[in-house]
C-alpha cells in the first residue's frame, strides 16, 4: 500500500521519489502495474535496487527497459558485513527460487548461442 500511495503521489505531480529496494518480482512487477495505469514513464522519479548478485535478472531487464536500476554492494569489515548480508538471504525466503530461473534463464540463453537455428 506504501508504494501505491507514493506512485500515486508521483503521478499527482509532488515532489516525491521512490526507491523499490526488493529482490522480489511480484513486488516490482505490482510497482510498475501502477505506474503504468497512473501513466508514468521509465523516467519517472521511481527507482529500483537490488543487492550485487542477486535478481540480476531483474536489474537488467528494468534498466533495459528504461528504468532507473541500481545494484549495490555493501561494504565494511566482516564482522559488518556479513550479519546484513545474512539477513538479507533469510529475507528473501524465495532467493533459491530465484536462483534457479536465473539459472534456466542463463541455460537457454547459451543454448540460444551456441545453436541460433
Amino acid at each position: 500500500r506504501a508504494v501505491s500511495y507514493l506512485v500515486d503521489k508521483i503521478a499527482d505531480g509532488e515532489k516525491v521519489e521512490v526507491m523499490i529496494a526488493s529482490h522480489n518480482q511480484q513486488s516490482i512487477e505490482m510497482t510498475l502495474q501502477k505506474a503504468d495505469q497512473r501513466g508514468l514513464q521509465p523516467s519517472a522519479p521511481i527507482y529500483f535496487g537490488q543487492l550485487l548478485g542477486m535478481a540480476d535478472h531483474l536489474t537488467y531487464s528494468l534498466g533495459g527497459a528504461g528504468y532507473r536500476a541500481y545494484k549495490y554492494v555493501p561494504y565494511g569489515k566482516i564482522h559488518e558485513v556479513m550479519p546484513y548480508l545474512i539477513r538479507r538471504a533469510q529475507e528473501n525466503s524465495d532467493m533459491m527460487g530465484g536462483v534457479s530461473v536465473e539459472l534456466n534463464m542463463l541455460k537457454k540463453e547459451i543454448f540460444r548461442r551456441m545453436w541460433p537455428f
